[in-house]
This record gives structure tokens, sequence and C-alpha cells, in this order.
């Protein structure tokens, strides 16, 4: 089934009723609505897997990762929504749309971008990977001998593990794993027990790859491969002896999956957190995934069960959990169709020191992940960890990783008798359980854990060393857009700033005595900080250029975050661009605000990068009468980071180096017509145009500026 995207009335007359209400930054029409500008950034990620610039093995992984996206968007966003409709919550947003409209409209949209899949993966992309001998392999295709081996590879690794459970009276409609790889099964006849409910439900546990390379002894190329689910569904039969199958389908139900707990009302709240932590995948059922030729009857029954409509249901054209098919860019061994590898740089300034804490002493250090090297954020934990004159370690840690080098740094040093605080984001969406019981096991190790604020996520990066040094306590800190994950760090850009400036280390501490202590808010001396003050601070900001420009003096504002989405924010620049300030915004994701409306946003350009590398990096800066204020932050300009977290937003003091970050975060992306998204008022994005002769891509500039 396919499904159209809409044409929206008031989208297409948006430029002529904002300038007939300009002097109106309240109306609807000036903002677009979230959930749909985070499906539109996922259709940019769509393009990703088109693009035949991008070799063939990744085009597959930007296809798994816009499906991994839509999982994510379902289980929080949608739920949401869904929660809010259920409480019969009418409030508009800022864009006019309720929570029923906005669910509508989200319906149309994710219908129409799941097709739009499943067309390149069965159009596209798997035609594409067979001309390279990359082959997935469908049940009519196999050989004689590819299905014998199949057959033993079913009965010696996965019917052990299977079943199926017939439903009657005795035997209700199973729980169901969110996002679970599931079949519902037809069958004709009496079972041994006379019963004839005539069907059954075979879970398939998670233990099992959904992804099978078949061996080169049957194979009839280097890289061919079977899905699980194909397995299974050749062999249902065996799993009802006697019986006639009739049909076979597979099916997966995505939950929600934000987690809720009343901070206030628990005494404990890891507990609390571990707790819930199993409710995940249970919780409301708010999409169903079925195959494409299933029959509207049992498409029914299956919605019934999960109590959702005709809306929620997904008919999908080959495997239900689309992720899976990473599987084949882990396993296929073709390095000429992946990225080409690289080695980060290492500053010159580094190597040249006698350790780290001597590099600082010299001045600030920045570093432009993954382009240069995320080792000295990781040395900078070990050589405190293990340097008798450190004395003490403070870090806020949100998402490690499995089995993180920096972790295991602060439990050497709290073994090694350092006085190690760590605060660590207990609820950081999805990483709860890995960030649990690193929390236990630097308990166990002696170190000072807490783990956040109620009400407030910790969002914050910042690791402060205590060092002695002769007769004085120094403090070094490293204060990053990005977190403490040493995997993500080369997929993901960000900005790392080393520094022992007094103030900013103070600052740093202050923070650290507010987040585990108690006491009034003071004003830091140059850091930034949310939820208290950094809102204020940024609309500050933004007035002096609004006025700057209104004197007739040179204004402009450039800032690259991931999302833009705070009425306030958005109205200040709204306000500054009508009185000429310059306004250029790289916003990767969701971006409510409109550009190019006349008389409101005409000074005001959005673009968004998507490419080989995720873009992190929270950089804005401010021209400022000349003097070239340049900040990096953890925080996007949303009302969660300004209200409900702890962040913080630091300037870059050197100047040298903040012409640096200015160049390489800022102006060189400005400059990208290679994989740049332009947005216009509409909320649509387009590539941009190329400026002539070669194209350029900011990321594989910096990429041939930084790495050997």
């Amino acid at each position: 089934m396919i499904h159209k995207r809409p044409d929206v009335p008031h989208e297409i007359e948006l430029p002529q009723r904002a300038a007939e209400s300009a002097t109106d930054l309240n109306d609807p029409a000036l903002y677009v609505n979230r959930e749909l500008s985070l499906l539109e950034f996922n259709r940019r990620v769509l393009e990703q897997a088109k693009d035949p610039a991008t070799p063939l093995l990744e085009r597959l992984r930007f296809l798994t990762i816009c499906s991994t996206n839509l999982d994510e968007f379902f289980e929080i966003r949608v739920s949401g929504l869904k929660q809010q409709v259920a409480f019969e919550m009418t409030s508009a947003g800022p864009d006019g749309l309720s929570p029923l409209e906005t669910l509508q409209r989200v319906s149309v949209e994710a219908h129409a971008l799941v097709d739009e899949q499943y067309r390149v993966l069965n159009e596209v992309l798997l035609p594409a990977l067979e001309t390279q001998q990359i082959r997935l392999l469908k049940r009519v295709v196999w050989s004689p001998r590819q299905a014998r081996w199949i057959r033993r590879y079913f009965n010696q690794e996965v019917l052990p593990l299977l079943t199926p459970m017939g439903l009657d009276p005795s035997h209700p409609f199973p729980r169901i794993l969110n996002k679970s790889l599931n079949f519902v099964v037809q069958v004709e006849g009496d079972d041994a027990f006379g019963r004839e409910s005539g069907v059954a439900v075979v879970q398939v546990p998670r233990a099992l790859p959904r992804l099978i390379a078949l061996p080169d002894s049957i194979a009839d190329g280097p890289n061919e491969f079977v899905l699980l689910s194909s397995i299974v569904h050749a062999h249902v039969d065996d799993l009802f002896p006697g019986m006639n199958v009739t049909s076979c389908h597979q099916f997966r139900v995505t939950r929600n999956s934000d987690l809720w707990v009343e901070e206030e009302e628990v005494d404990d709240l890891l507990r609390a957190i571990k707790g819930e932590l199993s409710a995940r995948n249970f919780g409301d059922a708010v999409r169903l995934e079925v195959a494409s030729d299933i029959s509207d009857e049992v498409a029914r029954f299956l919605l019934e069960k999960f109590e959702l409509g005709p809306a929620d249901l997904y008919r999908v054209n080959g495997p239900v959990n689309m992720h899976r098919l990473v599987a084949i860019w882990e396993l296929a061994a073709r390095s000429d169709l992946k990225y080409p590898p690289f080695v980060p740089a290492a500053p010159r300034r580094l190597a040249q020191a006698q350790d780290l804490f001597d590099a600082i002493r010299r001045g600030d250090l920045i570093l432009h992940h993954p382009f240069e090297a995320f080792a000295p954020v990781l040395e900078l934990a070990r050589s405190a960890a293990t340097d008798p004159s450190v004395v003490a370690i403070k870090q806020t840690l949100y998402r490690t990783g499995a089995d993180s080098p920096l972790a295991e740094a602060l439990l050497q040093a709290a073994k090694n008798g350092k006085e190690v605080t760590a605060v660590i984001e207990l609820r950081a969406r999805f990483d709860e359980a890995a960030n649990i019981d690193l929390a236990t096991k630097l308990q166990e190790a002696g170190a000072k854990v807490v783990y956040g604020i109620v009400g407030h996520k910790i969002h914050a990066k910042m690791m402060l060393v205590v060092r002695r040094e002769g007769r004085r306590l120094r403090r070094y800190v490293h204060l990053g857009t990005g977190n403490y994950h040493a995997k993500t760090a080369r997929a993901y850009t960000d900005i790392s700033l080393f520094t022992c400036d007094r103030d900013l280390c103070e600052d740093v501490h202050d923070l650290f005595q507010q987040m585990t202590g108690l006491g009034r808010v003071t004003r830091l001396r140059k850091l930034k900080q949310a939820p208290f003050h950094l809102q204020e601070d940024l609309l500050e900001l933004i007035a002096f250029e609004a006025e700057q420009a209104r004197r007739g003096r040179p204004a402009r504002i450039a800032a690259k975050m991931n999302a833009l989405v705070d009425p306030r924010v958005i109205q200040a620049l709204y306000t500054a661009s009508r009185a000429g300030v310059q306004v250029d915004l790289i916003v990767r994701g969701i971006c409510c605000l409109r550009p190019g409306i006349p008389g409101v946003s005409d000074n005001i350009r959005v673009r968004s990068i998507v490419g080989r590398f995720l873009e992190h990096a929270r950089v804005f800066h401010f021209h400022h009468a000349g003097k070239d204020l340049t900040f990096a932050s953890s925080a996007d300009w949303m009302q969660r980071n300004f209200y409900s977290r702890v962040e913080t937003c630091f300037p870059i003091l050197d100047e040298r180096l903040a012409a640096r970050v200015r160049d390489e975060t800022l102006e060189t992306y400005l400059e990208d017509d290679s994989q740049s998204w332009v947005m216009d008022a509409s909320g649509k994005y387009s590539r941009a145009r190329p400026h002539g002769g070669v194209r350029r891509s900011a990321q594989a500039d910096l990429l041939a500026r930084h790495t050997t």
C-alpha cells in the first residue's frame, strides 16, 4: 500500500500568511511541528541510502539507521502522542497542531517513509548488492544443497529453541516482547487433544542470529546470506506435526519504551529504574508491522490483540526488522564497498610535551573528533588514575558504552586510593542498564557515586582532575560536546576542550559541588549553565546582535546544533532577522524555525548535514561588535536542555583556537554543497546547489586536513 504525503494548504501559503501577521511571532504558521521535522530528518538519512556517491554497503547501513531511528521515534515520540490523546489533552503546540492532529499527520508521513524504505531495499540496494556478488537469498532460490544445509541448521540450531503456542482458552495470546520477531500461523486439522483453534504464535528467541552466512561449500558466491525469518518460515510445518499449515506470516510490535519513575516518591533511584527496565519490553503497543501479504482477517486479529487501530498497521515487503540487515555490512568482506579507514590525528603539542598535564599547562587544547583522536581524553583519565600527584577525579557520565576504557580508568583510580566522584545519569535512554552496572562497579571499588538530581538529567560532559604540584593544588578540566564513549567518538563529530584556566576550573568545581551537595545557585565566572542561566544568556546575546543591526553595525549569528525547538529562542532569532542580523544555522535534525519568510526570517538560512559522521557538536558564534564570541556546548536549543537538564556551554577563550573552531565547525560546513540540505519555509529540504566546479564535502575536507 502506498501512502501519499498530503499537500497541506497552510504550508503552501506560509510566506504570504506570515508576512501578513509579521508583528505576531506567536502565529502557528511560523513554526514547524517537531515530530514532522524529525520524520523529515529521517528522510534525509534515507536519501543517503539512495545516493550512488555513497559506498554501497554504507548505503545499506544508512537504510538500517533510518529504520532504527524510526523504531525509537515510535517507542518515544508516537507513544507520547498516543498517551496525550488517551488523556484527552487537546492543547496545541507552537505550530498549532493538537496531539491528535499531529498523530494523524505522523501516521501518513511515517507510512510513506516506511513504504519508501522497502522500495529502496527491494528495487535499489538488493539488486545493486547482487551485482557485487552479495546476495540475500529468498526461499524460492535455494538450491537443493543449500536447502539441505539450511534444514540441518534449523533442526540443530533453531528448532530446539522454538516453542509454538496454539491459542485456546488455556493458552491465551502470549506476551510479545518489544520489537521481537514473531510468526502468526494458521493451521487446519485436529491435534492430539482434539483442539482446532486454527491459530498459533511462534516467538523467535533473541538469542538466535537474524542473518546467517552460508558456508562457502554450498554458496554460489563469496557473500551469500539467508534470513532467520526465511528459515523458520520454510520449516514451520515441522512445528505442527500432522497439521496442515495454511498461512504463516511474520510480525513485530513496537511498544512504549519511555521509562517512567516518580523520582520524588522513591528512596533509591537506581533500584527504581532497575525495576522498571523489564517493563519496557511490555509497554503499550504503538505500532504493528506485518508481512505485506498477510490477509486482512489475520491483520485485524493481531490489531485487536494489541489494541491498535488500522492506522497503526504497517505492511512491509521484507524483514519486519530491517535493522537486522546491518549484519551484511558487518559480515561481508568487501572493504571496497565501505568508507575507507582513517587514523585520527594527534595534536603536535601532545607529542612534544612530557605528559598531558604539561601540555595543558602550556595553554588550552582543542580536539575536533573524530578527525582528531579521542585517545587524549582517555589518557587524561588513565594518567590521573596512576599519577601519584593526582588526588581527586570528578566525572559526569551519560553514555560510556559497555566495557568502557574510561570507566576502567575510574575504577583503577578508586582502587589506587584517589578520591573519585562519578555523577552517573541513570536515565540516559536505552543505556540505563549499562549505567546501573557501571554505578554498581564504581561503588564497589570505593568511588562516590551520585545519580543526578531529581527532575533533571545530567547531560553536561565534564572531567575535573585535581593534582598536587609543589605546595599548591592545580585543577585540570576536560569539557566536551559529546559523550565519554570511545566507540561513538569515531562516528560522531564533537569538540573537546582541555584547560587549566582558573576561572573555568572553578566553575566546573562549583558545578560538581552543586550536583553532589546542596546550596543556592551562584553565577559562574565563564561557564554558562542550564537549567538556570543558559537560555537567558543566549537570548541576551541574540538581542545584542539585533541591537547592533538596528544601529547599522555588522551583526551575525552562526550556530551548529542537533535540534532547534525552543519557541523563545526561535522568536528571538526572528526578531534578530527583522533587525537585519545575518543568521546561519546548521541544524542536523529537528528544526521548528521556518527560514526565508518575508518580513520575519528572510535573513535566516538553515541547513542540515547528513554524511559519514553523525554531526553532534554544538557550537555557537556571535559577532558581538567584533569580539567574536565562540562557545561549545552540551546543549541543543530545546526546552528540555534549557529547563530539565544540567548542561554546560563553555567559551573558547584562546582566539586562535576559537577561530579554528569557527572555521572547522561553521564556515567549512556552510560551504558544503555535497552533503548539505537546505531548508525552505515549508519545512522541506532540498540538496544544496553546487557552487561550481568540484563539489565540497565538509567532512571529507576535515578528514583530508587532519587524518592520515
